[in-house]
């Protein structure tokens, strides 16, 4: 897997891979009652959602939290979300998509903003560790931006071009880092972000990760 003239897919993993939207809200609304603020829908959350994470806050708040209360809503929702994730299971159709697109010849890899040291017995525990050239999740303060990680993910992947590179995500985020990276994008509606910020982005816009692959063989194709 993974010459010079393959098509690559960077996964990103909360809200895409890891079907996890529903801790993600239970642990916002956590976080939220704890500087009193109201609960969020699904809706209201994927219509506001952005990142860097205390930019969300702001639209919220009507300012940006100060550093003691984003320490405190930052702890609160990995607290609760750690023990909400533990209900939360693979994207349909996840297991069989990776298999096909690693039996074809292609390669694949992960990167996540979630916790580095969290994410990679999570991902060998579902059993698909091996369908990855590289797992990479955050390291460093949460909630920033996929930019960076991004050009480092794929400067370490040995073989991989990023123009025949596509990232698939739930974020807007997403779509950004592989610009700056050089690769391209595909973006997915069943996480963090609702379809019309999401097609704001200028990328391919699509409702099941199944789509999503098809799309990203289409662009890699025409790299």
């Amino acid at each position: 897997m993974g010459t010079h003239t393959d098509a690559h897919i960077v996964w990103d993993w909360n809200g895409t891979l890891f079907h996890d939207v529903d801790a993600v809200i239970g642990a916002t609304n956590a976080a939220f009652a704890e500087l009193g603020l109201e609960p969020l829908t699904l809706e209201r959350y994927r219509e506001l959602y952005c990142v860097p994470v205390p930019k969300f806050y702001e639209r919220l708040m009507g300012r940006l939290p100060t550093e003691a209360e984003w320490a405190v809503m930052d702890g609160t929702f990995h607290r609760h979300y750690t023990e909400h994730r533990m209900r939360c299971g693979l994207a349909e159709g996840v297991v069989d998509l990776l298999a096909g697109w690693a039996e074809s010849g292609r390669s694949q890899s992960i990167l996540s903003m979630y916790g580095h040291e969290d994410l990679v017995p999570l991902v060998r525990g579902f059993g698909i560790e091996p369908h990855f050239l590289r797992v990479d999740g955050r390291t460093g303060p949460s909630g920033g931006s996929k930019t960076e990680h991004m050009v480092r993910h794929l400067g370490a992947l040995t073989g991989v071009d990023p123009t025949r590179t596509v990232v698939i995500g739930d974020a807007a985020d997403d779509a950004l880092a592989a610009r700056h990276a050089g690769a391209r994008a595909v973006l997915y509606t069943g996480g963090s972000h609702g379809r019309s910020s999401l097609e704001a982005v200028g990328v391919p816009v699509v409702d099941t990760l199944g789509e999503a692959v098809v799309e990203a063989e289409r662009l890699a194709a025409a790299a």
